[in-house]
């Protein structure tokens, strides 16, 4: 281990599904991007590789790809979330779910659920959906937060992108958002955020790959450390996950940067948020 790395890191952007809709997912990466994903692991193989490498509390999503499907991924959350430690979860809704609400109500009662995950580029509406707005109440009423999938990143469709979120977040600029991937692949236009949207956070996922690096410097990543989580996208990976952590210690920055980036910010978080 680095020794610029805690010796215990945090994974802020983990996916976990049932089996078969890892295949699904894993299937449709090739045939729809050429991309083989290179740890083809389900779920309890993936908790036990990272593990391995280190990684102590854990954050994972997964979405409801159409309507329909969100209740039973909830239901295996929450057979993870009951055989697994230090591990916290973003759950899944759809908001064309007739009882997307109620059910989002009862998952925030877990003491292990952190919020909801909504990935636009899959499910295909927009963050200022007008059906989302009973959900971002109910999430600030309960303390919950929102991941978001909203970046053009590594492709986009026209329900991601900084002017769609900014529009949300002009509306409401204190709601609890992650934005996945680092807001790429408008780093700087999602960065502007941060000054004028209090509870925004971003994770690193994706954005230091070789080749697809994040162009915010250095001075901005570290002037922004204490909204910064560090995030695998495991095991949904095309390329070896130690590369981005290589990436990121590359950028040589002072120590209590990679504390706060791999550690600290994720166990406030979960502090804050989950009380089990």
């Amino acid at each position: 281990m680095n020794p610029k790395l805690p010796k215990t890191i945090a994974d802020f952007h983990v996916h976990l599904f049932p089996d078969r809709m890892f295949e699904a997912i894993w299937k449709a990466f090739v045939k729809d991007y050429g991309w083989k994903v290179i740890h083809e692991l389900y779920w309890p193989d993936c908790l036990t590789y990272l593990r391995k490498k280190g990684v102590g509390p854990i954050v994972y999503s997964n979405y409801a790809h159409k309507p329909g499907v969100a209740g039973a991924l909830n239901e295996f959350n929450l057979q993870v979330l009951e055989n697994s430690s230090e591990v916290y979860c973003f759950a899944a809704m759809h908001p064309a779910d007739e009882d997307a609400l109620a059910n989002c109500r009862d998952l925030f009662s877990h003491p292990k659920i952190m919020g909801v995950k909504l990935q636009l580029l899959v499910q295909k509406f927009f963050p200022h959906d007008k059906r989302l707005y009973p959900l971002f109440d109910l999430v600030m009423e309960k303390n919950k937060r929102i991941l978001f999938h909203v970046g053009t990143g590594p492709v986009g469709n026209p329900f991601v992108g900084f002017e769609h979120f900014s529009r949300l977040m002009a509306d409401i600029p204190d709601l609890p958002v992650n934005v996945a991937h680092m807001g790429g692949l408008e780093y700087k236009a999602f960065y502007s955020l941060f000054d004028r949207c209090p509870n925004l956070y971003m994770d690193t996922s994706f954005s230091f790959l070789p080749g697809l690096c994040c162009d915010l410097s250095s001075d901005e990543l570290y002037a922004k450390k204490d909204r910064i989580v560090y995030g695998s996208d495991f095991p949904n990976l095309i390329i070896p996950r130690k590369s981005e952590i290589e990436n990121l210690l590359a950028l040589n920055l002072p120590d209590d940067f990679y504390e706060a980036v791999f550690l600290e910010n994720a166990k406030r978080l979960i502090a804050e948020h989950c009380s089990g």
